[in-house]
């Protein structure tokens, strides 16, 4: 993964986790390096963190738990050059992410995709949790419907069960909490590109915290601990 870089791979993957996990601007990374006799610019570990995010995630999407068959589903948004761009995101009965998509548009068909996403990689569920939203309501029963169509199990699947209530989907409403905190600083991406990498990265620390990590259930690794083990 670092094979001809001109920096050590402990360098990096410092200045990685240190952005995607805390407050830092990528001028106080240059400082707090120079501090420690490494003189690497800034706009040098934003290409850090726009490259090697992405390939972090999929490491720990490979080693992710599985989710609860209960859900709930919201959206919120993100800045990009000053216009409004959609995060979906779905957590789990016991409050862990289950997916996320970034959408230009906030409609049916992003709906849609966002849950063939969520659907793919972790199978059907029992229930989803959803506001008011009629647009999220119709793309859950569209997934659905086409997911039990296709299934060549022989078994008779039974349909999702949707439940309507903006009060039982305060926990994914507390749960984009932790992405907006981190991302506030930032003043908003310049571009949609490094805003998927970033916000990707983002997300799979906020997961490395919830010990979603299979090799971080029964032993309480530390997150540079967990950090480190996806790049060996």
């Amino acid at each position: 993964m670092f094979k001809g870089r001109h920096f050590d791979r402990s360098v990096i993957l410092l200045c990685v986790r240190w952005y995607l996990a805390y407050g830092l601007s990528l001028r106080n990374l240059e400082e707090m390096m120079a501090e420690r006799g490494i003189s690497v610019d800034h706009a040098t570990i934003h290409r850090w963190i726009v490259r090697y995010s992405p390939e972090l995630l999929d490491q720990f999407n490979r080693r992710k738990r599985a989710v609860t068959g209960r859900w709930h589903m919201d959206e919120t948004y993100i800045k990009v050059r000053g216009r409004r761009i959609y995060l979906y995101r779905a957590v789990d009965s016991n409050g862990d992410t289950v997916e996320f998509w970034f959408s230009e548009r906030r409609n049916l068909a992003a709906a849609k995709r966002f849950l063939r996403k969520a659907l793919k990689r972790h199978g059907r569920l029992e229930r989803i949790v959803i506001d008011g939203s009629q647009t999220n309501r119709e793309a859950i029963l569209a997934c659905d419907t086409i997911d039990r169509l296709q299934d060549r199990s022989g078994r008779q699947l039974k349909p999702i069960r949707i439940r309507r209530s903006a009060c039982l989907n305060n926990r994914i409403k507390q749960d984009h909490r932790a992405i907006k905190c981190r991302v506030r600083p930032m003043l908003g991406f310049k571009s949609m590109e490094s805003a998927r990498a970033i916000l990707g990265g983002i997300e799979m620390i906020h997961m490395m915290r919830k010990g979603q990590a299979k090799y971080a259930c029964r032993s309480q690794r530390s997150l540079a601990e967990q950090f480190d083990l996806l790049a060996l």
